[in-house]
């Protein structure tokens, strides 16, 4: 078994849609980004790239590149999870700290917690999903941007390996 750890920060902006974990909430900013600027999914992305000792995201899609503008990131995690199975590995669970001083996430948990276990390929049970806020301090307390925290733990997929 291996653990990886993910973080991803974007800074809130006028004219973005704002997406968490795949799913659009109604907000009247939206993450600036290169991609959708889902932390949520970038964040778990980079846990399972490096527990699976794969790099990070910025290596496989660079923010340079004009093919992986405007990209969907629940399409991001799903070929991230593919690769991990591909060098042979695949997703326990998972355990995700959303940051954001607005808007509030509660009503919002359950539903990125469904998405993310759907393109994990595991049952709900196996995935966490909290949210905090900034407590009024730094960029995620001002309202200025989102982070998220990811924690994964994955196992060979062919047992002993």
């Amino acid at each position: 078994m291996r653990v990886g750890i993910g973080h991803d920060t974007h800074r809130l902006v006028e004219g973005r849609p704002l997406i968490l974990g795949g799913l659009r909430i109604e907000h009247p900013l939206g993450l600036a980004g290169h991609s959708d600027a889902d932390v949520v999914c970038h964040a778990l992305a980079d846990a399972l790239l490096g527990a699976a000792a794969l790099g990070d995201i910025g290596e496989h899609y660079p923010d340079t590149a004009p093919e992986w503008r405007g990209l969907d990131s629940t399409r991001l995690l799903a070929e991230v999870v593919d690769r991990v199975a591909a060098e042979g590995w695949k997703p326990v669970n998972c355990d995700v700290i959303v940051h954001a001083q607005a808007p509030k996430l509660g009503p919002h948990k359950a539903t990125i917690r469904a998405n993310l276990a759907r393109l994990l390929g595991l049952p709900e049970g196996a995935v966490n999903v909290k949210a905090k806020t900034g407590e009024h301090v730094g960029p995620v307390g001002r309202a200025e941007a989102i982070e998220c925290h990811a924690v994964v733990l994955i196992e060979p997929l062919v047992p002993g390996r």
